[in-house]
């Protein structure tokens, strides 16, 4: 089987899990025998293009002329099974759709956030949850609140980009959500259940636990939809020591709300922006690892990261961490209360949930509030020996490459023997 591999490469200099995973991707692709042919371009060649190309970068959302006769030339020559997307954009354009349709090749595209509606992808704007732009023919919000790089004439760019490809993305042929959350998104944009299938991303098994350790990890990108100030309110609720210590790993525009916890109290110690072996040591020195997302946060990685190594998780009850933790309530917007959480979620048996605790299979969900959180850190921290065996369980069985990997051969397939090349 022949694959090529879409992706828009985000900067190196903003790290991207969508990087990680779509290189991942391609190395167990590969090992497992498909033949994958990367298509693969990066805003990192941006700056070094030649003036009659950023000229054309304006409207290379819409459509991308270069991109569009390479990928041609590459379709003609390798006659590919399947095209994968992953981000279009700038310099690859949806239009990528239409080339491989013009070529037979039928497409599938891995949907990492919510950039068929939203122009920065995240349905977060101003500190909260903003879905102003869905059901709009144009989002028009989007351009009044620059919400693409806080720019009018960006934003502009971008909601035309997604009225214009309205239709291109409703061609796909088969799209990949990461959970049920995002499912359910596609379903909202008019999406078919015939056209859907969830794929959990996956992430390198790190072998057999190492036992357990104290504390808790929070891991993430340090801006105000990861919820990094929403954990530190929550954490200063406590005495200083009575929950062990705080990890916190990462960086971005609140680092100094970071450094300012650190150096206030010794129960929170500040780890930097950590490489791969950096990861796995600060989440097997954790007993907990804390996702306090404000948004319908997609897929967190360290999740996946934590579970493999048996570590259980809080999170906030958003996006698909209901799912990635087992604790699949309804979708709720924001604003839904503890009590309706705790009683959405299901119990792990024992003892019932103190109220406004969820608690899933491999951890426990909370609204987005720092009371919640906060009442439920001792829980957490209380039953997290409880539920190693559980995480690492639910990582083997739903998150391990073996098992993704099949999932992803096998829509290839389903594909591939019902498509005729043109």
């Amino acid at each position: 089987m022949r694959i090529v591999v879409a992706h828009n490469r985000y900067r190196e200099a903003q790290p991207s899990g969508e990087n990680t995973i779509v290189d991942s991707e391609i190395a167990q692709l590969t090992a497992a025998g498909i033949e994958v042919l990367p298509f693969i371009r990066s805003s990192d060649e941006i700056p070094s293009m030649s003036k009659a190309a950023k000229a054309l970068l304006p409207i290379s959302p819409i459509w991308a002329p270069r991109a569009q006769h390479d990928l041609s030339r590459l379709l003609t020559e390798h006659r590919p099974d399947v095209l994968h997307l992953h981000n279009p954009y700038p310099l690859l354009s949806p239009w990528v759709v239409r080339t491989a349709h013009r070529h037979g090749v039928p497409v599938v595209q891995t949907v990492h956030n919510y950039r068929q509606v939203c122009s920065s992808g995240i349905y977060f704007r101003d500190g909260m949850i903003c879905q102003d732009c869905k059901g709009r023919a144009l989002g028009v919000p989007a351009i009044k609140h620059r919400c693409y790089r806080d720019s009018a004439a960006q934003s502009a760019l971008m909601a035309t980009t997604l009225a214009v490809h309205r239709g291109t993305w409703r061609s796909v042929d088969r799209y990949i959500a990461l959970t049920s959350a995002i499912a359910d998104h596609l379903r909202d944009y008019g999406i078919p259940d015939e056209r859907l299938v969830v794929k959990p991303n996956s992430v390198p098994d790190p072998g057999r636990p190492a036992p357990l350790g104290d504390g808790f990890l929070y891991m993430a990108r340090f801006s105000p939809e990861k919820g990094v100030d929403l954990l530190l309110d929550a954490w200063r609720r406590h005495p200083v020591g009575a929950l062990g210590t705080l990890r916190v790993a990462g960086d971005g525009e609140l680092r100094p709300l970071v450094e300012a916890a650190a150096a206030e109290r010794p129960d929170v110690v500040y780890l930097g922006q950590l490489d791969r072996a950096g990861v796995q040591a600060a989440v097997e020195a954790s007993a907990v690892v804390i996702v306090a997302a404000m948004w319908h946060d997609v897929l967190p990685t360290v999740i996946i990261e934590a579970l493999a190594s048996g570590r259980p998780v809080l999170g906030t009850a958003l996006g698909g961490i209901p799912y990635l933790v087992g604790a699949d309530a309804p979708h709720e917007p924001a604003g839904t209360g503890p009590a309706e959480i705790a009683s959405a979620v299901a119990g792990g048996g024992g003892s019932p949930m103190p109220a406004g605790i969820g608690l899933g299979e491999a951890g426990w969900v909370i609204a987005p509030e720092p009371a919640a959180l906060a009442a439920a850190l001792p829980v957490a921290r209380a039953g997290a020996s409880g539920l190693t065996l559980a995480a690492r369980a639910r990582y083997e069985r739903t998150f391990h490459p073996d098992v993704v990997t099949k999932q992803l051969i096998d829509i290839y397939a389903s594909l591939s023997q019902t498509t005729t090349h043109a």
